[in-house]
């Protein structure tokens, strides 16, 4: 009998703790610290989980993988190449070869021949990841280079800098679109109408400044010079020295003398007419004078 007393007694002292247990336990999810670990349970239910080998105790254990960031380099490319070649035809046609091979194409070709030589001047557009390979089949086409310039420009931060102020404006849009909706008369509706139009504006501009660096960061600029020598000779007219400037100028003048007299001589019939009329006007006078 005094056995079954002492076993009802633990049984009622262990029914009361645990409410006891379950109210702390209310209490301690309110903690600051049980928020921040639910705040943290939220914060990382999107992130991918993962398993990974332990390699000391052969078992694997679950991680959490951090999104990404975006760590890919803005870079623009340019280059300038001046080349004398033998055969303009046939480096005309391996030029366009390579760059249907580098995946590119002429975005600009001008073209100008004179005594001296037949020139052409070309804008070359390549995706980046194919520009030195470009560059070198340009370089490697057994021909006279007398010009190569290679020069790159960073625009990363720029482009990671316009995007959070787009960003920022967006944001701000949003903002002055909730005004708009709480305005109560048409001056208030106006004016918030005025600064979403002005933040749209500076949102196109950033749009289209990433836009711009985007596609010049993807596709590098090649400007492309090559000539073939026509007359070797003929250089010397194409950078006359002082004393032959100074007789083509005394020449130029004596030409343009003899053109206007040439133009004088056009007009005979005018100044003939012109000369009869005066003469008769100068003898009447001298009549009436004479009486």
């Amino acid at each position: 009998m005094l056995c079954l007393l002492i076993i009802l007694s633990c049984n009622s002292n262990k029914t009361k703790a645990e409410p006891d247990q379950l109210a702390l336990s209310n209490d301690v999810s309110n903690t600051p610290i049980a928020l921040a670990e639910t705040a943290n349970q939220l914060y990382t239910s999107d992130t991918t989980i993962t398993e990974e080998p332990d390699y000391g105790n052969n078992k694997k254990q679950k991680f959490q993988q951090l999104p990404k960031t975006d760590w890919d380099k803005k870079i623009i490319k340019t280059a300038s190449l001046n080349i004398e070649v033998k055969d303009y035809e046939k480096f005309s046609n391996t030029i366009r070869d390579i760059t249907k091979r580098s995946g590119g194409y002429i975005a600009r070709e001008d073209q100008h021949q004179s005594e001296y030589k037949l020139e052409n001047v070309i804008t070359i557009k390549v995706p980046v990841d194919r520009f030195d390979e470009a560059i070198n089949l340009l370089a490697d086409a057994n021909e006279k280079i007398l010009e190569r310039k290679i020069g790159s420009e960073d625009v990363t931060g720029e482009v990671v800098d316009t995007r959070s102020r787009m960003e920022a404006k967006k944001q701000v849009r949003e903002r002055y679109l909730d005004l708009l909706k709480q305005a109560k008369n048409m001056n208030e509706i106006l004016q918030v109408q005025t600064e979403i139009n002005n933040i749209q504006i500076d949102i196109e501009s950033a749009a289209g400044r990433v836009n711009y660096l985007t596609h010049s960061a993807a596709l590098s600029t090649i400007e492309l010079t090559y000539f073939q020598v026509l007359n070797p000779s003929a250089i010397k007219k194409e950078n006359p020295s002082l004393g032959t400037r100074m007789v083509d100028s005394l020449y130029d003048g004596a030409r343009w003398v003899g053109e206007l007299l040439l133009l004088i001589l056009t007009f005979w019939p005018l100044f003939a007419v012109l000369g009869t009329v005066w003469f008769f006007v100068r003898k009447s006078r001298l009549v009436k004078n004479s009486r």
